[in-house]
């Protein structure tokens, strides 16, 4: 370098913003020599090494400028793939295009779910901006302790999007139709989309004192760090349409809706039996039971479930008959919900519904064949099994598919194992 204090300078900002050279990471140091001593002859590689790390300052430094530097490795795709581990909270498209814009202009967003994860493609104007949002983004977590971002590049150079709606979007196009994905896309999907428009609830955004967004790398205080993003302010209560009203019951949504938040009351509509109202505890609760359960298929039928504009589900009023008091139940001295107490390790096990469920509270006298006859004899077909090698008390059992798990954990879970243990289903993220 020119001088020491230029040196300082250098090692300083790299600290807080590992360079990449070919999308490899370059790891800055003080070295023992004083000086760099070099020979007469003709060296090809140090001049590429130089121009190499003059790429990378161009491209810091008209970051910072906001402009658009060129430092990055040559094929480098603009299109990002994000995977959202530990997702406790729901992530949704637009809390996507807040946080990514802040380091340059995103163009179009897919969002799936693959492999029980949930995924984004994201595409930016420009490959530079999609180097500075991976180098800055990826290990973060959108929320506090959970919704950590994995961010690879993905091998697409362009995204094609054909629907503005709460699963993908085109921000530049604003004539794109907000029809559903077609039947095909949807299966593969596991998810039913509903039109994009209120249903989407644009999240609000609250920086944490101290915690700049600003776009230039190495501007979040430290990897994990997280962005603070607030859940959006909605109602805590779900409209679910499309039931199986031969088959539905107040205590059978309690547990499945009960699998992503502590469900207060439920009410099976009494002139419209195929619709109902679930009333969790709160409005993040209800979010994540949202994102989760709509479209799935519960008893035959693909389910539907949406944000209703009732602020609480009320309960019968005394004249009412003996039926429509019995379509609506009150949960909310229950026993079997599973967040109420704080820090509960559930809140780290919430995953969307597979056909692999993970059980627990295994007493150690029931063994695998008697778990296996209990599903069995319960109209279940159980595909594979295996206890957890450390801890026999848990295991994991695998049926023929999703509606099939959604079932059996709705007929099974708290099921009475022996005087004083019941077993405890949920999803999992493993498959046998």
């Amino acid at each position: 370098m020119a001088s020491e204090e230029a040196a300082v300078t250098m090692v300083n900002y790299y600290a807080s913003a590992t360079p990449t050279i070919r999308n490899q990471p370059v790891f800055i140091q003080y070295s023992t020599h004083r000086e760099l001593k070099t020979d007469s002859l003709p060296n090809q590689r140090a001049p590429a090494a130089l121009q190499a790390i003059n790429a990378v300052a161009m491209h810091s430094g008209s970051m910072a400028s906001g402009g658009e530097g060129r430092g990055l490795a040559l094929g480098q795709s603009p299109v990002l793939r994000i995977i959202v581990e530990n997702l406790f909270y729901p992530v949704t498209l637009e809390v996507l295009q807040q946080i990514f814009s802040k380091y340059g202009s995103v163009l179009k967003i897919i969002t799936f779910t693959r492999n029980n994860q949930f995924q984004a493609l994201l595409q930016f104007s420009d490959a530079v901006h999609a180097q500075h949002a991976k180098a800055s983004l990826d290990g973060q977590n959108i929320y506090n302790g959970c919704c950590t971002l994995r961010i690879d590049f993905s091998k697409l150079s362009a995204l094609n999007v054909k629907y503005n709606n709460d699963k993908s979007r085109d921000f530049t196009r604003a004539d794109l139709p907000s029809g559903e994905l077609e039947p095909a896309a949807a299966a593969a999907f596991g998810v039913a989309l509903p039109p994009y428009g209120p249903a989407a609830f644009p999240p609000t955004f609250h920086q944490h004192a101290g915690l700049s967004m600003a776009a230039v790398p190495g501007s979040l205080v430290s990897p994990r760090v997280s962005l603070q993003v607030a859940p959006p302010a909605i109602h805590s209560v779900l409209l679910v349409s499309n039931l199986n009203s031969e088959s539905v019951s107040p205590h059978c949504l309690f547990i499945l809706f009960g699998v992503y938040g502590d469900v207060q009351r439920v009410k099976i509509l009494f002139n419209k039996k195929e619709n109902a109202l679930v009333q969790m505890s709160d409005a993040t609760q209800a979010q994540l039971a949202m994102s989760h359960l709509n479209g799935q298929r519960l008893y035959g039928n693909v389910i539907r479930v949406t944000l209703s504009k009732h602020p609480v589900v009320q309960l019968p009023r005394g004249g009412a008959g003996q039926e429509e008091q019995a379509l609506t139940r009150d949960f909310s001295g229950s026993a079997l919900h599973r967040f109420k107490k704080p820090g509960s390790k559930n809140f780290n096990n919430i995953f969307p519904p597979s056909a692999t469920l993970h059980l627990s509270n295994i007493p150690s006298s029931v063994s695998e064949d008697t778990l296996k006859d209990l599903f069995s004899s319960s109209g279940f077909t159980v595909k594979a099994f295996k206890f957890f090698q450390k801890d026999r008390k848990m295991a994991l059992m695998q049926l023929t598919s999703v509606e099939e798990a959604i079932e059996a954990l709705i007929a099974l879970h708290d099921h009475q194992l022996d005087h004083n243990q019941h077993l405890r289903v949920s999803f999992s993220k493993s498959t046998i």
